[in-house]
């Protein structure tokens, strides 16, 4: 590699480019990353792709007053910056004057950029609060169900994701790894802030090499075959189920740490009530889990016996709360790992993570990061992320979030920026019928995504290597300077200085901008980051010096992470944030919602192998992360499609399935049930479990009536929230039915561009 290339970095890592003529020729893995991901190849080609919003753009609908009918259909006319400006601030003047700003719609979820500056939901966040407030979004997709419900069991705000037990430490004490939802390998390319190393392989060879390491999942290459672990086939969304048969299986046999279920935890006799059958008549034994689980009886109980005076790390990938009662399963690995007695020590426990992102068990770097700051928002409103259809076609329902009842706002304005639902969001068809509502919808965006195409006004934005920013995770020890590589493409102007703009016209720029720009900010970035580091006895360097050498390594830490450690050693003395000050297995207030019993429990997921539903859509369908693009970033790139076949997604399906349905490797098929259908070309695969297929997310939606051309399996999923605790997607809980399609495969529109000419 040339020496001196300016870095940067996106999600998939950090990385340094060769830039000639203004275009970028060449990119260069960052040098201390030991796994770079090949996702970063793609950038020369994705930086002026067809598929680019060149200038700002007016859907003609809109033009002529058609109520949002052809959003998603119509075309589009590019205008003048100042027109298309003028015309947004005029839009959000009306709706607020007119109905107030609880009428403007500006949450924005989505993982618009790794830099922390340029950090697109920030900065539409801050702009709307400079105006006074607006209607905002909590929690996540990811594990937005978890992000509610665990601070209400165990009295933390941050016990998921980047607060997991070191892998160190697991490598040097556990002795048996559970890992529901296994450990995959694709979702360790990604990093939310940027990535300067990739560890995975240090992280598998360091349980896989002296840990007894379990892959308990559907999908036997969700921990990869390389290292050689066992695999326990479970049905989709019955994990629940298996835990509380371990944990009986272990209390029947008077194996269970009856000291620590007393000391440290709250109900624990009213929920083992429960699994032995006290309460309800049915003890929750291997032999009832078995019919639930589809492992047969013998294989759980002698798991459960494996567990008593060992070690035991009990791990649950995100994608387990994404279902139907998405909180029991976390909750009954909580009273698992308790009634094991390994919560607090080294290499035992619980951990809610490992797998979903990069970086997950790394050393505890505490890497320092800042982005501009947050306005408060004046009106109080918001929603949970994954409950935006309902909003948008429910407007003034009253609905169950996390122990309260609120009231679904009625928005007249929707503003994105830097996010795509038409990716992240259930039962796409219905989003889209919600998309219609609003009298107004405005979109920042780099490409013609499908919520682009489901937008009245287009204003292009720039892209990570199209402005200065600064990138990292707190896990991850490099503080990473990500330089502008190339001026932007066309007219695309980054979101700072769009909001910058409106604010300007809307009486807010002090208030927005507090008069800085973007060096001024970047400035204010280092000022922050390095106090922060000079605090904890740590030498910064000057800001030139980091800017010019491209990143700082943090020291390592001294000592690893264990979670809930501190809290063990004095229970009494840092008493968990729980009305009982302990993990409550029992909860009085969650007892008191719809639905649930108050402990953990098997409760129906409505959508799975064992509802009647499956006699009429026998296969369950999941829909994991896609290994070559994040979310929906990227879907054209060549790397992208070389992943598909006839630029559809692959559908794994076990041989059975397909030889049942006269079907084989390489056929194109129609996936669906009632609430849609998508297409893709199958790909046969034994180590998928019979009667369950996979589809990854990030297809872009291209809707012929409840069709997707594409192979979004979003189309499928049913958009219902968890329970009423987390209102999270329950994206996992979906039966299908697959079919060979008749015909060819149609050609895909959102490959180009909906631009009409100008009048």
């Amino acid at each position: 590699m040339p020496q001196n290339l300016p870095l940067c970095a996106s999600h998939w890592g950090a990385f340094r480019a060769e830039v000639e003529g203004g275009k970028i020729t060449r990119v260069y893995p960052f040098e201390h990353d030991p796994r770079p991901s090949r996702m970063n190849e793609a950038w020369p080609e994705m930086l002026d792709s067809p598929l680019r919003i060149a200038r700002p753009a007016v859907r003609r609908g809109w033009l002529a007053g058609d109520n949002g009918a052809a959003r998603g259909e119509d075309t589009y006319i590019e205008v003048d910056w100042d027109v298309a400006l003028d015309r947004v601030a005029g839009e959000i003047a009306r709706v607020r004057d007119t109905f107030g700003n609880g009428a403007l719609f500006a949450g924005s979820y989505g993982w618009s950029s790794a830099g922390r500056l340029h950090h697109a939901r920030s900065l539409v966040r801050r702009f709307f609060g400079a105006l006074g407030g607006y209607v905002d979004q909590e929690t996540n997709y990811s594990y937005g169900a978890a992000m509610a419900f665990l601070p209400r069991v165990l009295g933390v705000p941050d016990a998921i994701g980047s607060s997991v037990t070191g892998i160190a430490t697991i490598a040097e004490h556990c002795d048996i790894f559970l890992a529901f939802g296994g450990i995959p390998l694709k979702n360790w390319d990604i990093q939310s802030g940027g990535v300067g190393e990739h560890r995975f392989d240090t992280f598998m060879r360091g349980i896989t090499q002296r840990v007894r390491t379990i892959n308990i999942s559907p999908w036997r290459k969700d921990i990869e075959d390389d290292y050689g672990v066992e695999w326990m086939p479970v049905r989709p969304t019955t994990d629940t189920a298996l835990m509380l048969a371990l944990t009986q299986a272990v209390v029947a046999a008077g194996k269970a740490d009856i000291g620590f279920l007393q000391r440290y935890t709250h109900g624990a006799e009213r929920w083992l009530d429960y699994l032995m059958g006290r309460t309800d008549g049915v003890a929750k034994t291997p032999e009832w889990a078995a019919t639930i689980t589809g492992i047969p009886a013998a294989h759980i109980r002698a798991l459960a016996e494996s567990l008593p005076g060992k070690r035991v790390m009990v791990s649950l990938n995100w994608s387990l709360q994404r279902a139907r009662h998405g909180e029991q399963p976390y909750w009954a690995a909580i009273g698992l790992a308790a009634a094991l007695g390994q919560i607090g020590l080294p290499g035992g426990g619980f951990a809610f993570g490992y797998g979903s992102s990069n970086a997950m068990g790394n050393p505890n770097y505490r890497t320092p990061l800042y982005g501009i700051p947050a306005i408060k928002n004046a009106t109080g409103l918001s929603i949970p992320c994954a409950r935006v259809t309902d909003m948008l076609l429910q407007p003034g329902q009253t609905y169950r979030f996390n122990g309260e009842t609120r009231t679904y706002p009625d928005v007249k304005l929707v503003y994105w920026a830097g996010g795509n639902p038409f990716h992240h969001h259930q039962d796409l068809n219905r989003l889209r019928e919600g998309f219609r509502q609003p009298q107004t919808i405005i979109v920042n965006e780099s490409y013609w995504t499908a919520t682009a195409r489901h937008a009245d006004i287009v204003l292009p934005a720039t892209v990570t290597l199209e402005r200065n920013d600064i990138g990292g995770a707190s896990r991850d020890r490099f503080l990473l300077a990500m330089h502008k590589l190339v001026e932007p493409y066309a007219e695309a102007r980054d979101d700072y200085a769009i909001f910058a703009a409106l604010a300007q016209r809307l009486g807010a720029y002090d208030t927005f901008t507090e008069g800085k720009t973007e060096a001024d900010w970047l400035e204010k970035a280092w000022e922050v980051i390095a106090g922060r580091l000079q605090s904890r006895g740590i030498t910064p360097p000057r800001f030139q010096d980091f800017w010019d050498t491209g990143y700082f390594k943090m020291p390592e830490p001294e000592g690893d992470y264990t979670m809930f450690a501190s809290w063990r050693a004095d229970p009494d003395g840092r008493p968990l944030g729980t009305p009982s000050g302990k993990i409550e297995l029992f909860s009085d207030a969650i007892a008191a919602e719809a639905g649930q019993l108050g402990h953990p429990a098997w409760l129906d997921p409505e959508e799975w192998l064992g509802a009647p539903a499956a006699q009429t859509h026998p296969l369950h369908l999941l829909s994991p992360q896609p290994a070559r693009k994040l979310h929906g970033q990227m879907d054209f790139s060549s790397y992208s499609r070389a992943g598909k076949r006839h630029d559809r997604e692959i559908l794994v399906m076990h041989p059975d399935d397909a030889a049942q349905r006269g079907l084989s490797d390489g056929d194109a098929v129609r996936i669906f049930n009632d609430r849609g259908a998508c297409l893709a070309v199958l790909g046969v695969d034994p180590a998928v479990m019979q009667g369950v297929v996979l589809l990854p997310t990030g297809a872009t939606y291209d809707p012929d009536g409840t069709l997707d051309r594409n192979s979004n399996p979003n189309v499928l999923t049913r958009d219902i929230g968890t329970s009423d605790l987390g209102q999270g997607s329950s994206a996992q809980s979906c039966l299908v039915q697959v079919e060979r399609l008749n015909g060819p495969l149609p050609p895909l529109r959102v490959m180009h561009a909906p631009l009409h000419a100008a009048p």
